[in-house]
């Protein structure tokens, strides 16, 4: 089918639009005209309304109520009409009616009825971007919207500005203008430092620290009949946190959180000291982190300038965290245990809080650094809690899923190589069987779960985590107290 749609923006403050259906759809409807201008004048006829619509008209002086079924006079100096019921035969109804009156009708996934569309719309000041895909797949257009409201910086409406100044200002002609205005965006046409060099860096970091390791633990450890022995011997441990690292690494990188604490509790059933966990969590995660962060950075889910704001802090906290792990782990170990066992309980209840809170609404993020800091620490000290803290933070502030789960996935990368150094200087390597068990089990599943970002059902999966985090910080609880 040919697309003979034709673009326009309409200037809705000499337009009136009157909604059909008071439901959740006219809900949507109301609320998409109500932020492209919130002055938009709309009448809303329904004998049934929705508790939220109505809330939206008592706040709304422009937003007319008329509750009751819809009639042929409802029309009358009304520019547009959107029907938003279920009722297919009314719909085709309410159409006629408007067609003999010269009203545009919109009719809510009946493309059939439609004389135009409501598009995915980006709004960035002055810059205003429409994506329809003629009414066969909306899912679509408000995926490109989400991508482009991410990757478009909020300071594209400056530079709008100043060429319009630029604009008004030059006395030239058309090509004088263009003249000018190519001389000063020249600059943005260099080529700059190629996008694959990031990926490399963090590529090769990884696979020398992993060939680092490895050389460590087969020259120091294991003699060549002593290495066959071993691994026509693996212990049931590595079997059981090659199945641990797998599952934690799918939840970590489809949901941006997880990992650790699902790792943590675990391995405290075993009974391994605190300082080992932690060692061996963030060694692991050196590994899953880089296939993951590079993944998403590969399908573009990363914020690049947000990636900055959290890695550098929390290299920093995630070293402060380490040591003292370390300290207290060694001197104080029972007390450690109920420490973190506590903190990865209050997790749990966090991640119920995430999964059953709404968020709808875009606010500003304060103290982005702090919030690595702190993110940083609490991962290396109680083996987890990076995403927890993090990526629940960033989503509580109405961030979108694959953004913020990409930019989260890479950063922590950063992080976990930074607390992976700090433990191995001063532990070295133990419970190898264990390591190598979440190592390769989250490498496996690193690229699986970036294929996932933003695809699984949130609350649920939220839930599920959270349910075996508390579940294992009581059985832990219960056996030190």
């Amino acid at each position: 089918m040919k697309n003979t749609l034709f673009p326009i923006f309409l200037k809705t403050e000499t337009s009136r639009f009157l909604i059909v259906g008071g439901g959740k759809v006219g809900l949507e409807k109301t609320q998409t005209l109500l932020k492209q201008n919130p002055d938009v004048l709309i009448t809303v006829v329904s004998p049934e309304i929705n508790p939220e619509l109505r809330s939206i008209i008592l706040l709304n002086e422009n937003i007319e109520l008329l509750e009751r079924e819809f009639i042929t006079e409802d029309l009358n100096e009304v520019d547009f009409i959107i029907i938003a019921t279920a009722n297919t035969a009314l719909n085709r109804g309410i159409r006629e009616q408007a067609k003999q009156k010269g009203v545009l009708v919109n009719a809510a996934d009946q493309p059939a009825l439609c004389d135009f569309y409501l598009g995915s719309i980006v709004n960035k000041g002055s810059l205003k971007i429409a994506f329809s895909t003629n009414g066969k797949s909306p899912v679509l257009a408000r995926r490109l919207r989400e991508y482009f409201e991410q990757v478009i910086p909020d300071e594209v409406d400056t530079s709008i500005n100043q060429l319009n100044k630029l604009r008004n200002a030059h006395a030239g002609d058309f090509s004088d203008k263009l003249k000018t205005l190519n001389k000063i965006t020249a600059p943005l046409a260099v080529n700059n430092k190629a996008p694959g060099t990031n990926k490399k860096l963090i590529t090769t970091a990884s696979l020398l620290f992993m060939v680092f390791i490895v050389g460590y633990s087969v020259s120091a450890l294991l003699s060549g009949r002593e290495l066959l022995h071993l691994v026509s011997g693996v212990p049931s441990s590595f079997y059981i946190m090659l199945a641990v690292g797998f599952v934690a690494q799918l939840v970590d990188g489809a949901l941006g959180m997880g990992y650790g604490i699902m790792c943590s509790t675990m391995m405290m059933l075993f009974g391994v000291n605190l300082p080992v966990i932690s060692s061996s969590i963030h060694t692991a995660e050196v590994f899953s982190s880089a296939v993951s962060g590079y993944t998403h950075y590969k399908f573009g889910n990363v914020n690049k300038r947000l990636l900055l704001w959290l890695a550098i802090p929390g290299v920093s906290g995630a070293v402060a965290g380490a040591l003292l792990l370390i300290y207290v782990g060694n001197t104080y170990a029972t007390l450690a245990y109920i420490t973190v066992a506590i903190y990865t309980f209050s997790i749990g209840l966090r991640l119920i809080y995430l999964a059953l809170k709404n968020v709808n609404a875009k606010s500003k993020i304060k103290k982005v650094g702090f919030l690595g800091f702190t993110g940083g620490f609490m991962d290396s000290f109680a083996g987890g809690g990076w995403g927890p803290i993090v990526t629940s933070t960033l989503l509580a502030k109405g961030r979108k899923m694959n953004f913020v789960v990409g930019t989260v996935s890479l950063s922590e990368f950063f992080v976990t190589f930074a607390a992976a150094v700090t433990f191995f200087a001063s532990l070295g390597i133990t419970h190898w069987t264990t390591l190598a068990g979440i190592i390769i089990g989250g490498t496996i599943a690193a690229p699986f779960a970036a294929r996932l970002s933003g695809k699984l059902p949130r609350k649920i999966a939220l839930l599920l985590v959270a349910t075996l985090v508390i579940t294992f910080s009581i059985r832990i609880l219960l056996k030190l107290l």
